[in-house]
Formats: structure tokens, sequence, C-alpha cells
């Protein structure tokens, strides 16, 4: 070849290059929507996370288009917002772009935004009307960012994730209250759904604090509640402060025939910085301001008002023992009858257990049955199909168990065997879970099904989940996991039927100290709900 032609060709192969070069693209963009709800009564809900990079200065962002057009109702949107994002690509509400007032399948913010070299990050942010339904789901899409470079669209990083409507039952710092922990959940009578919990004024520390028993109210199946209110507190008790007589940790159950409602929960009278399951922090015996109290609280009108607080310490706990308390979840009540009420302390050598107390005469008096013999604490009972009573429980940091203590009784408590999925089957990051059985029709034949919830995690208190469980416990196929909240959050589920086709549940996720959300029995059962 001749060095002339030779060095035509060259030279077009470097303007080749040199054009797919200067072709790369100086801005380019993803966008991530999280596993979590968005919560009716919350200002800011996070749906969409943007990530712009731009490559050198001088860029600009000229407009922004989003699509609603997956969402299930958008008018139950209120209003959109545009966020500049923090430097970690963190919320900060600090620096907003621009607000949708007016529900629409397309939002548009146009602002000249200048990019600096490198990462940028925008959030969109939702805030819910009350009457958005906790059973619709919310789609937002950045489909197009208009820059001085070109349009662009974002590169979708979790393709097909839709964000659930849930309730932000309660909240720091609403009503006063620093800290709102440890829910449980039951249904009244008449259909009411009542949420208990503690409410902790100063901080979030457990006791010894100043800690009142708190609870809410829906009347219409959890799409609205009332706000917080006391329902036990001991205020200055024994003339000591207010953060000397701490109540925490309530436990629930409702007589289906009667409708009377029994919350009892622990109380602490003096021990400052002591805590009830540390050390001296409880102690044998009965006596006030040495042991961890025992109160009871009663209602004969489904929640609307409730009886003064009795200790009940002499007739439930044995002397020996350094602590009895409910565990704060809800009670059941057998096929005969039985109420059953989950329970755990500690024993004469401090040791934590499980078991469960139970009344075959409608709460007048209550039998306690003996501890399982797992090292375990917080717990929920369950009948079987047999009827055998299931206990689900906390197991013991010390033991290092990752995996759920569960044992079996048909006497009451009075003995116990381990179940096949003792400490074998349902991970967890040593935290209180909750298990309950539904009833469903499904092709005009009568169902049931075990529900279990937690946090689904060996690492942290992460990805609350609903999994369920057709053979009384023994699988939980992982097509019925149903991941509510992949973030961080104390955990503590609560889980209640709330009629034949729904099912509700209470937990301390990542979006609010309490959140409510509601899920039909057909989508649990079915496995067809989003992973």
């Amino acid at each position: 070849m001749h060095l002339n032609q030779f060095s035509r060709i060259l030279g077009v192969i470097s303007f080749f290059w040199a054009g797919l070069a200067s072709a790369a693209p100086v801005v380019h963009a993803i966008q991530l929507q999280r596993s979590y709800p968005a919560l009716v009564g919350r200002e800011h809900n996070n749906i969409v996370e943007l990530k712009v990079t731009a490559e050198e200065e001088g860029i600009e962002i000229r407009s922004l288009r989003f699509d609603l057009r997956g969402t299930d109702d958008i008018q139950d949107i209120a209003s959109t917002t545009l966020f500049v994002g923090g430097p970690n690509g963190e919320l900060d509400t600090k620096w907003k772009i621009g607000t949708g007032t007016s529900p629409a399948d397309r939002i548009i913010f146009q602002r000249n935004i200048s990019l600096k070299k490198g990462d940028n990050w925008f959030w969109v942010s939702c805030k819910l009307k009350p009457t958005a339904s906790l059973l619709h789901y919310i789609d937002l899409e950045c489909t197009q960012i208009e820059t001085t470079e070109g349009n662009i669209k974002p590169q979708d990083q979790m393709p097909g994730r839709k964000i659930r409507i849930g309730y932000a039952l309660c909240q720091q710092g609403q009503g006063g209250t620093h800290t709102y922990r440890i829910p449980a959940i039951t249904r009244a009578k008449d259909g009411s759904l009542l949420a208990f919990y503690d409410m902790r004024h100063n901080r979030t520390k457990d006791l010894q604090e100043d800690i009142d028993i708190g609870m809410s109210k829906s009347t219409d199946g959890g799409q609205t509640w009332t706000n917080p209110r006391p329902i036990m507190d001991r205020g200055a008790w024994g003339g000591l402060p207010e953060d000397q007589n701490g109540i925490s940790d309530p436990g629930v159950i409702v007589d289906p025939r009667t409708g009377r409602i029994f919350v009892w929960a622990v109380w602490m009278y003096g021990k400052p910085g002591k805590h009830q399951w540390n050390g001296d922090g409880s102690e044998a015996g009965f006596e006030v301001g040495k042991a961890a109290q025992m109160l009871l609280t009663t209602s004969k009108d489904h929640g609307e008002t409730w009886s003064g607080l009795k200790n009940v310490t002499r007739d439930l706990k044995k002397e020996e023992w350094v602590l009895f308390a409910p565990a704060p979840q809800n009670g059941i009540t057998l096929t005969n009858g039985t109420l059953v009420m989950p329970v755990q302390g500690r024993n004469a050598d401090g040791e934590s257990f499980s078991t469960i107390m139970s009344s075959r005469n409608h709460g007048r008096r209550w039998h306690v049955g003996n501890p399982t013999g797992a090292v375990s604490s917080e717990c929920q009972a369950v009948e079987l199909t047999d009827g055998r009573i299931m206990l689900n429980m906390r197991s013991s940091r010390e033991a290092r168990h990752m995996r759920r203590a569960v044992m079996v009784t048909s006497d009451l408590g009075a003995t116990w065997s381990e179940h096949p999925t003792h400490h074998k089957a349902l991970v967890e990051p040593i935290c209180n879970g909750s298990t309950i059985r539904i009833h469903y029709q499904q092709n005009g034949q009568s169902k049931t099904a075990l529900l279990f919830a937690n946090p689904n995690s060996v690492e942290r208190r992460e990805k609350h989940t609903i999994k369920v469980s057709f053979d009384d416990g023994d699988t939980w196929p992982e097509s019925h996991h149903y991941l509510l909240d992949a973030n961080t959050g104390f955990g503590y589920p609560s889980l209640v039927q709330i009629d034949d086709e729904h099912v509700g549940i209470v937990f301390e996720g990542s979006r609010s100290h309490i959140m409510f959300m509601k899920l039909t029995v057909e989508e649990l059962v079915s496995g067809n709900l989003p992973k």
C-alpha cells in the first residue's frame, strides 16, 4: 500500500474514534424507588431518588418530567415536590425546586439548575390526602431530564417497583411525646381496631423513664385513627416523679363473647437508671419498689373508657421469679373459648423465659403456665389445627440464636416440646415478632393460614416482612414473603385480621415511629405481591 493511501486511512480511523469520544454523554442519570411505604399523615414521602452525574462543569438542567400513569389513583396525591438532595443523596427539604398541587398523569418541573461536576442528587416527595386508599400503590417515573447538553432519560435501577400507601400512626414529637414504641393491635368486638403502645415522653430510652401506655382507635378498618391518648398513667404515684413511675410493654386480649378488653403492662416504681431486664432492675418477691409490677386495665365499651389500674402481680407472678410481664402482643381465643395471653419473665437465676397464661372463665381468673425451657422472651401464641398452642419466641441474644424459638403445648403450658422449626426456620436480628391465624374463603371453601411478621434479617432490624404458612408453620415459602419496608426501624410488628378480606399490621418501620399498613387476604395467600 502506498504511504499516502495508508496515511489517509489512518486519518479516517482517527477521525472516527475522535467522533466516538466526542459523542460520549457528558451528563447521565439513574433513578431508584426504595422499598418502603408512603404514609398518610407524613409531610414528606420520598418516592423517587435521582442521581444526575455531570462529567464537566457548566451543564444546566432546564426541566424534569415525571410520569405517574402507573399510580392506582392520582387523586390519592395532595402534592408532589422536587427537592435537591443532600451531599450523600439523603432527602434535604431545605432546597425545594418546586411543588405541584394539581394531580395529573404527567408533572413537569421547569427550573434552571446548575449542576456541579460529579454526582447531583434530587428527590421527588409526595404528600398524600387523608382519603388515600391504604390498598393503593404509587408509581412515579422520571421520563425525561432536559439539559443544556440535550435530553436524557434516567436509567431505572428498580424497574417495576411501586410504593404501597400506609398510615403514620405515631410520629416523633406528636402530641408532645418524644418517642412512640412497642405497638400491639387488636380488633374489638364491634369491629374497631385498637392500637396500644409506649408513649415515651422525654426520650427513646426504656424503663425506668416517664412512659405511659397510649392508645389509638380506628372505626373504619384502619383508614383513619384517633390521636394518641394515654390509658395507663401512674402519674407521681407514691410521691415519686413520673420518670420513676414508668409503665411499658402493653399486651392485649379481647374476649369475643363478652367484648371485654384486657390490657396489661409493666410498672416500675423508683429504681432510677435501672432496667427491669437487667441486674436488680427487678427482683424476686412482690414488693413495690423492688419487683417490677404487672398492672391491668379493662374496657367494656370497645376502648372508649378504661378502668382504674389494678396491680395483679401477686395473682400471677411466682415469688421466686425476678420478673413477670406481658409479652407486648395480642392474645388469642382458642376454639373452645379459652383465652390465651403470651407472657414473659426472668426466673430465679435472672434468665429470661416465655410462656402463656390462660383463662377459662372470661378473664375472672388466670392460670400461668410453666416456662417453655427455651432462653427467650417476647412471644406470640397461635392455635394449631390439631388444637395445640404454638409459641413463637424472640431468641436470647446471649445464646446467639439467629432463628426464632418455637415451642408447642397441648396442656395450656404445663409441658412444652420443640416444634420442628425451633431455631431452624425463621431468621431474626433478636426482636419481637408476630404470628396470627387467618380464616378466609377461597373458591367457595373455608381456608386457614398462619401469618408471621418480623425484621427478616440477622444483621439488623430491617426488611420488615410478612410471611405466609399453609402447613401450621412447618414451612414459610419464599413465594409468599411480602416486604413492607426494606430500611431499618425498631421492628416490633403486631398483626390483626381486620375482617374476612383484610389484614392489618402495626410496626416500627423506617418512615414513622409506628406505622399501620393494610393488605388484602387475597394478595397475601395468592403470593401476587411486589417483592
